[in-house]
């Protein structure tokens, strides 16, 4: 079953952030996912958001997801990305269409 990770990042040191930027994709890459959107000005429509930029992505399931996230390459860049950035972070689970 598809699954989304969903990060709402708030920026703390923007050369920390900028370097983990700038290696994600190689990284990525090798897995399954899908980067669905990165945008550091959505619109708001509702509500209070106190964060500077949205990451959404997509993985083909759960196991795929824990595979890329506690890759050996992704904890590695990770600590810029800690360190550039507060980050909370969803992994939510899609849903198969009714047949």
């Amino acid at each position: 079953m598809t699954v989304y990770a969903i990060a709402q990042l708030k920026m703390t040191d923007r050369a920390a952030y900028d370097r983990y930027q700038a290696r994600f994709y190689e990284v990525f890459r090798k897995f399954d996912g899908r980067l669905l959107a990165a945008d550091e000005h959505p619109h708001l429509l509702e509500g209070t958001w106190l964060f500077d930029k949205l990451v959404m992505m997509s993985f083909p399931d759960e196991a795929a997801f824990h595979a890329f996230s506690n890759s050996p390459d992704y904890l590695e860049i990770s600590r810029d990305r800690k360190a550039g950035a507060q980050a909370t972070v969803l992994l939510v689970k899609g849903f198969a269409p009714a047949g």
